[in-house]
C-alpha cells in the first residue's frame, strides 16, 4: 500500500475543512496558535514514518498526555485504580461537575478532566510529589517517542492555571468525597504540566507504537506494558477518547484513539501502525475538526479498522 501517496490525497482534500471549527480559545496561549495548520503522520512496526503537512511543527498535546498518565498508573496500581476512577463513557462534557457530584466523586473514566486529575493525583502519591510524578510522565513521553527533548511548555501551563476555576472544582468535590490525597492546587497544577507537554505529529506517531503492539516497542524491543494493560488502555481509547463523542469516532473513523484541545489525534491500528494527526480548529466537542475528518478518509481509503 502507497501510504505516502494516501496522505497526499486526504492533505488536498482536507483543505476546505481547516476552515471549520474554532481553536481552544479558552486557553490563552492555545488562542495563538496559527489556525489554518495540517499535519499527519503514521509510523510502521519498522519505525518508517510517512508525513504530509507540519509534521515537525510543534504543538501542546493536552489530553493525549492523559494516555501517558494512565500507562504509568495502570501499571503502578493495577485493578486497585478502578475504586478511584471507573471505565464507563462519559456521555457529559469533559469538566462535567454534575455527574461527579451524582456519582460521588468517583469519575466516569481517566480521560475526563476529573478522572485524569485523580490519576495525577494518585501518582504524585506513588512517586512522592509534584516534580518527581511530572520527571516520571516527562521521562516516560521521552521513552515512548525515542526523543529525549520533549519538554512541557510553561507558558501554556500557566495560562491553564489562570482559568483553572472548573478544574480546581472538581478536585475540591472529589476531595470533599474522600477521593483525594493530594493537595488540590498543587495536583491541578502539576496536571496542567502535563497537559502542556509539548510533541510534533512525528513524535506522538512514535510514541503511540507501543499500544499498537501489546505493550511493547517494536523497534527497540522495550516493553512498557504487558498485553492485558495495552488492551485495556486501547479500549478506553476507543470508549472514551473522545470525550461525549467517542461513540461518533468509533463510529466513523473505527480505531482507538485520543484527542486533545490542542488539535491533536492519535490513534492506532493494532499490529500494524500508529497515527498522529494535527489541526487546531476543534468541532463542538472538542476534538479536532479536521484532524477527525483526516482519520475517517484514512480508514476508509486504507481499509485499516478494527470493524
Amino acid at each position: 500500500m502507497n501510504y505516502q501517496q494516501i496522505l497526499k490525497e486526504i492533505e488536498k482534500e482536507i483543505q476546505p475543512s481547516l476552515q471549520k471549527g474554532k481553536v481552544a480559545d479558552y486557553i490563552p496561549a492555545l488562542a495563538e496558535v496559527d489556525p489554518n495548520q495540517f499535519a499527519m503522520t503514521i509510523t510502521l512496526k519498522s519505525g518508517e514514518q510517512f508525513s504530509v503537512g507540519k509534521s515537525q511543527e510543534d504543538f501542546s498535546i493536552q489530553s493525549i498526555s492523559k494516555v501517558l498518565a494512565f500507562s504509568l498508573a495502570i501499571n503502578i496500581y493495577s485493578k486497585s485504580l478502578y475504586k478511584r476512577v471507573g471505565v464507563e463513557p462519559s456521555g457529559n462534557a469533559f469538566n462535567s461537575l454534575v455527574q461527579l457530584e451524582y456519582e460521588q466523586g468517583i469519575p466516569r473514566n481517566p480521560f475526563i478532566n476529573a478522572g485524569a486529575i485523580v490519576v495525577m493525583d494518585a501518582l504524585m502519591s506513588h512517586y512522592g510529589g509534584d516534580y518527581l510524578a511530572l520527571e516520571k510522565i516527562l521521562n516516560f513521553a521521552r521513552d515512548i517517542s525515542a526523543n529525549q527533548e520533549i519538554k512541557f511548555d510553561s507558558t501554556v501551563a500557566k495560562s491553564e492555571m489562570e482559568y483553572a476555576s472548573r478544574n480546581l472544582s472538581l478536585a475540591h468535590l472529589m476531595k470533599s468525597f474522600g477521593n483525594f490525597d493530594n493537595d488540590v492546587r498543587n495536583v491541578v497544577q502539576t496536571y496542567f504540566k502535563q497537559c502542556a507537554i509539548v510533541m510534533n505529529t512525528e513524535n506522538l506517531s512514535r510514541a503511540m507504537l507501543y499500544l499498537a503492539f501489546d505493550g511493547t516497542d517494536p523497534i527497540n524491543g522495550r516493553s512498557f506494558l504487558n498485553e492485558l494493560q495495552a488492551k485495556r488502555v486501547n479500549a478506553l481509547m476507543l470508549t472514551c477518547g473522545h470525550y461525549d463523542a467517542s461513540g461518533e469516532f468509533a463510529y466513523n473513523v473505527g480505531l482507538p484513539g485520543k484527542s486533545g484541545v490542542g488539535g491533536g489525534i492519535v490513534a492506532v491500528v493494532p499490529d500494524v501502525m500508529s497515527i498522529a494527526v494535527w489541526s487546531p480548529r476543534l468541532n463542538s466537542y472538542g476534538n479536532s475538526y479536521a484532524g477527525t475528518l483526516a482519520l475517517q478518509m484514512f480508514t476508509s481509503k486504507t481499509g485499516l479498522s478494527i470493524f
